[in-house]
């Protein structure tokens, strides 16, 4: 069968769809892009917010347009959380988030038998984690490595614990043996990625976490990078700093979730954290980790967010000095706590989000200017402006090098300006 995935959301829809690719190409099909003609389709959906929702919608639509006669299928959070309004779309199969294998299997008798087919289950009784292979299709650069799934945290404006489930993890040896293997298959960076990595093994038996986890995926890469995804602030202590700055190959960049910058406003969301422990966290990055890169997101115009509470959250982040925020208005999330609670005019919440956005921007020129004058090791990935080739530094900052042929290779590059959001360089001999 000719097979187009198109993918919706998170790290981890990307992971687990690279997962699916790379099984259904072991059974002898053919992928091609989602534009292309193709005798079935997966739309691999996301439920993060409401407009989220609509883009799953509209791309299951436009799959069955393209061809009327494909196999159209669903699977991730959207469908999961919304599966009768999906099912009314005239989806052939619908698949949740769980079992992916199962999923590809049942793809195949749906595209025989011409029959729909609903597999979603209960997530938030899920206890087992499902391994899937590591890596994709795409050529050896940099590959994810899905280490835990679920979430029980429960913040009043998200929906993804009853989409995803209590938390799951991928066992401490499995993680090392996958990681051994991207090596192997010539990656050159692995980003461990998950719904709340900061939970990795409160399932399993014993007493690890994730400073264990890194441990171990560190020294199975041998000379291949190592990343962090989001980390809760609770994570960051100073024995999670003193290990894992031990380890040579962790690149030194952490984004760290924060959300907003006023306590008050932590508490409505119910995050397990207020600026205080978030301030220590910061503290204790850059004590061990000189020059870190510490990025996160920010959610402006919450419910009941005054211009005083947003004003606190300014000073914040200013105070904290992020390489990089990723500034959200908030968006009403169905079926949340959150939505239900008074809403923040939307013509406030944009006003907000584009003096947040001011802020952001002035922090990362700050941050991009410190980087000039010093050298990074800069793996490249694909060509940039004409005569140049594009990569990110360990702190995860954009790099342009003039050079050709450059794909997968490991560089230093003494940074000699910045252009825009891009540092400029030489690369040294």
């Amino acid at each position: 069968m000719r097979i187009a995935i198109y993918t919706l959301g998170c790290k981890v829809n990307q992971y687990e769809t690279q997962a699916m690719e790379q099984e259904l190409t072991a059974r002898g099909h053919e992928l091609v892009d989602f534009e292309q003609p193709a005798d079935a389709y997966i739309i691999n959906t996301c439920s993060v917010t409401a407009v989220s929702d609509k883009k799953s919608r509209q791309m299951i639509r436009r799959a069955k347009k393209m061809n009327p006669d494909a196999v159209v299928a669903a699977c991730g959070c959207y469908v999961q959380t919304h599966t009768d309004e999906a099912a009314a779309l005239g989806i052939d199969l619908i698949g949740g988030t769980g079992q992916r294998m199962e999923f590809l299997q049942q793809l195949l008798t749906a595209a025989e038998e011409k029959q729909t087919r609903v597999l979603v289950d209960d997530a938030l009784h899920r206890h087992e984690f499902e391994i899937l292979p590591a890596g994709g299709q795409q050529s050896r650069t940099r590959a994810m490595l899905k280490v835990e799934d679920g979430c029980r945290n429960f913040c009043t404006y998200c929906i993804i614990p009853f989409a995803r489930g209590p938390v799951r993890s991928l066992p401490l040896e499995e993680a090392a043996r996958q990681t051994c293997q991207l090596a192997e298959e010539g990656y050159r960076e692995v980003v461990l990625t998950g719904i709340e990595i900061s939970s990795w093994g409160q399932d399993l038996a014993g007493e690890e976490s994730l400073i264990d986890l890194l441990e171990a995926v560190s020294a199975a890469a041998g000379e291949m990078r190592v990343r962090l995804g989001s980390l809760e602030p609770r994570t960051i202590t100073e024995d999670f700093c003193r290990r894992a700055s031990a380890l040579s190959n962790l690149c030194p960049h952490f984004h760290l979730s924060l959300q907003s910058g006023c306590d008050e406003t932590l508490r409505r969301m119910n995050r397990r954290y207020d600026t205080e422990r978030y301030d220590r966290s910061v503290a204790l990055l850059r004590q061990f980790f000189p020059g870190v890169a510490i990025t996160t997101d920010l959610i402006v115009g919450f419910p009941g967010e005054t211009e005083e509470e947003f004003g606190k959250t300014l000073d914040f982040i200013r105070r904290c000095g992020f390489a990089q925020i990723h500034v959200f208005p908030y968006s009403i999330r169905p079926g949340t706590r959150a939505a239900a609670m008074e809403q923040v005019p939307k013509s406030i919440k944009e006003e907000r989000a584009a003096r947040a956005g001011e802020v952001a921007a002035a922090l990362h020129e700050e941050y991009l200017q410190s980087c000039v004058g010093k050298t990074f090791p800069v793996l490249f990935e694909q060509p940039g402006a004409p005569g140049f080739y594009a990569g990110h530094a360990p702190n995860y900052m954009e790099v342009e090098a003039p050079g050709e042929n450059l794909h997968n290779c490991l560089r230093p590059v003494r940074i000699t300006g910045v252009e825009g959001t891009l540092l400029k360089g030489e690369i040294e001999p």
